[in-house]
């Protein structure tokens, strides 16, 4: 199956430097490619175009440019390979705390753009899928909590064992066709309201 074309937004100051990974990728087949030298256009040009990869290649990054870029990778949700010339320990982990998905120190050479784009990709992806499945398994678990506080209330109120508490709040949900948490949500809603 033939994947959809991605969309690339170069950020490069430098327009020599631009042309290198512009190149890049361009003989690695990618057409949709777009290139911005302004550092300050880019907050808009993001907005506009939505692209599904960033490239960012900062010639000798000052502290402040590299932080407005970390800030930016946290925002915009997107895979971000960033070439710096020079860098430090506590830049690379700023980068990785800010999901930069990979940060090259000194590496900008035609051939390993597409390379180094595809594994920002790949770990981004592979990022996203595990931050999604923690949020699940969170709300999984928060679901389990009032659950289990619903059928404390039918236990304690009804004087129900565990399993039928259990039994009567699945069968109300399909009974009414919505979520068992959505019942024992209203369920401990109700109950607060009515007090001890």
């Amino acid at each position: 199956m033939q994947q959809p074309e991605l969309s690339i937004l170069i950020i490069d100051e430098n327009r020599i430097r631009a042309s290198i990974i512009e190149d890049g990728l361009r003989e690695a087949g990618h057409t949709k490619v777009q290139v911005i030298h302004s550092v300050n256009e880019v907050a808009r040009t993001i907005a506009a175009t939505t692209p599904d990869v960033i490239v960012i290649d900062l010639e000798n990054p000052q502290r402040d440019t590299l932080e407005h870029f970390f800030s930016l990778s946290k925002v915009v949700q997107r895979p971000i390979a960033m070439f710096v010339d020079r860098s430090d320990r506590t830049m690379i982990e700023k980068a990785v705390e800010a999901g930069v998905s990979a940060y090259v120190v000194d590496g900008l050479k035609k051939e390993r753009v597409k390379p180094i784009m595809d594994m920002a990709i790949s770990r981004f992806n592979a990022f996203a899928r595990l931050t999604r499945e923690l949020e699940e398994a969170r709300s999984e678990l928060e679901d389990r909590k009032i659950i289990e506080k619903a059928k404390g209330i039918l236990m304690k109120t009804r004087g129900l064992s565990e399993e039928e508490a259990y039994k009567l709040l699945r069968s109300t949900a399909m009974n009414q066709n919505r979520r068992m948490v959505d019942i024992a949500q209203s369920l401990i809603t109700a109950a607060d309201l009515l007090g001890p």
